[in-house]
């Protein structure tokens, strides 16, 4: 008996090995300690009531660990930013889609994790007990931590611990189980806002066309060489209405943060806890977004994207927000297998001319491109290159979509804007990393009736996602 408890406490000691590993790292609290330790004892009664079998318990709760320290360390120097209680959210996503993930991973990493699988549903196999008491004192392990975690979070200190959202200085604190648990726990308690039933007033505007282009940067700025400047951009920058820089809070994904920032006009501050996925809430604030304000003035609002529309629930949350129509991958000529994976921006043009084109009424349009997703290789050079012609492919298709889209909208002499902007940058090992600056480009282009473009005469703007919505509407009713 002595010794099994040596091995279990050997096991618990590991698992704050591995924690103290996460980055970012710090002086752990004894708060944080000890949810941590709840935590693990929690999962261990969980495997032991599956598999009936206490050591392997266990191992199987610092495997858990290991595993999630693995990823939020690969996540970190990826995307600058560790793992969220709402990344869980998108375990699904992982093996729908896992070239938007695994890309995250180095080989040894990703080796390490498929081995470990194997490993643990082997040992499970292996040493699967038949004792009804070994499964029931699983459960009763289970139900005792989870009580003991359910009240300390209602106790000082716990109480008081992380009330406002600070990813990074409480993943040092409190360690990353139990800064998981915390935002879980504070995001699980936050209200949807009062509904919104505001009509917008639109008395000029017939056609607004939004296009959230996939990691959409200057090429110029991210690998500082002028002659890299997007010469679309460059244009529309100099006929815009307003442009500027758009300041999103991602890095190389969460393309869904800046999505719902321009559509339903909400700040991350208002957010709170819900700002790291937005989507996850966002049903309880459909009545906020824009397609949503611009119907109860009798418009009719459209989305494009060419790909799953499960993916973020964008399949029921964007009816609820007030599209009448999705247009889906359904509606597209899938790449043929050599070219790029994904459907183009060149084809997302043709759609949104083609419908924008046979509008009857007054209507919004909003687009999210696909075709200029990672992963970017580095040229070779040295040990990196001082760019990605990958990249610079990529991000030229949207430069000319951008220079279409001018064009065939003025085609269509009607009152019209355009809204064209980046969702995030690049995460480009070598060249672009998280560290700097995350800003991406936005133009807000104004066509009058005869289709000639109306030139601003302000200054750049810098605007987050939620005021580029503000901004929006403040045109359309202006």
């Amino acid at each position: 008996m002595g010794r099994f408890l040596l091995i279990i406490s050997l096991l618990l000691a590991a698992t704050i090995v591995a924690d103290a590993l996460v980055r970012p790292r710090g002086r752990r609290s004894l708060a944080g300690l000890w949810l941590h330790l709840w935590i693990i004892l929690a999962t261990g009664g969980l495997v032991q009531l599956l598999f009936g079998n206490a050591l392997v318990a266990g191992l199987v709760a610092l495997g858990v660990v290991a595993l999630l320290a693995v990823v939020s360390n690969a996540k970190n120097a990826m995307l600058g930013e560790q793992l969220l209680f709402s990344d869980l959210a998108l375990v699904v996503a992982v093996f729908r889609h896992p070239q938007f993930y695994l890309s995250a991973l180095t080989s040894w990493q990703l080796a390490a994790l498929i081995a470990g699988a194997l490993a643990a549903a082997g040992l499970l196999a292996w040493q699967f007990v038949f004792s009804l008491t070994a499964h029931l004192t699983g459960l009763a392990q289970m139900l005792v931590a989870v009580l003991v975690i359910r009240i300390s979070l209602a106790l000082p200190p716990w109480r008081g611990l992380a009330v406002r959202p600070d990813a990074r200085a409480d993943m040092a604190r409190h360690g990353l189980l139990g800064s998981l648990l915390l935002y879980w726990w504070r995001w699980r308690r936050s209200i949807d806002p009062p509904v919104e039933n505001e009509a917008l007033l639109v008395p000029t505007v017939q056609l607004v066309v939004v296009v959230q282009c996939e990691s959409f940067a200057d090429p110029a700025e991210l690998f500082g060489d002028p002659a890299l400047a997007l010469p679309g951009l460059a244009a529309a920058r100099g006929v815009a209405w307003v442009q500027g820089r758009l300041l999103v809070s991602g890095f190389g994904a969460y393309t869904n943060r800046t999505e719902y920032g321009v559509l339903f006009g909400r700040d991350e501050d208002e957010l709170g806890f819900r700002r790291y996925d937005p989507y996850l809430t966002a049903l309880g604030e459909a009545s906020h977004a824009l397609p949503a304000r611009l119907g109860r003035a009798g418009w009719r609002s459209l989305f494009v994207h060419p790909h799953d529309l499960g993916f973020y629930s964008r399949d029921l949350i964007m009816p609820a927000a007030g599209f009448a129509e999705l247009v889906g991958p359904e509606a597209f000529c899938m790449p043929a297998r050599g070219e790029h994976r994904y459907v183009s921006d060149a084809a997302i043009a043709d759609v949104i001319l083609d419908r924008a084109g046979s509008a009857a009424g007054p209507g919004l349009i909003h687009a999210v491109t696909i075709e200029n997703h990672g992963p970017w290789p580095a040229d070779d050079g040295g040990s990196y290159g001082k760019r990605s012609s990958a990249y610079l492919k990529l991000v030229c298709k949207g430069d000319a979509m951008l220079t279409r889209l001018i064009a065939g909208m003025a085609a269509l002499k009607r009152p019209a804007l355009l809204l064209f902007y980046g969702d995030h940058r690049p995460s480009i090992a070598g060249l672009v990393d998280p560290g700097g600056d995350r800003d991406t480009p936005y133009v807000l282009l104004r066509f009058g009736p005869d289709g000639a473009l109306q030139p601003g005469a302000g200054p750049p703007r810098d605007l987050s996602p939620a005021q580029l919505h503000h901004l929006l509407v403040e045109t359309i009713t202006a």
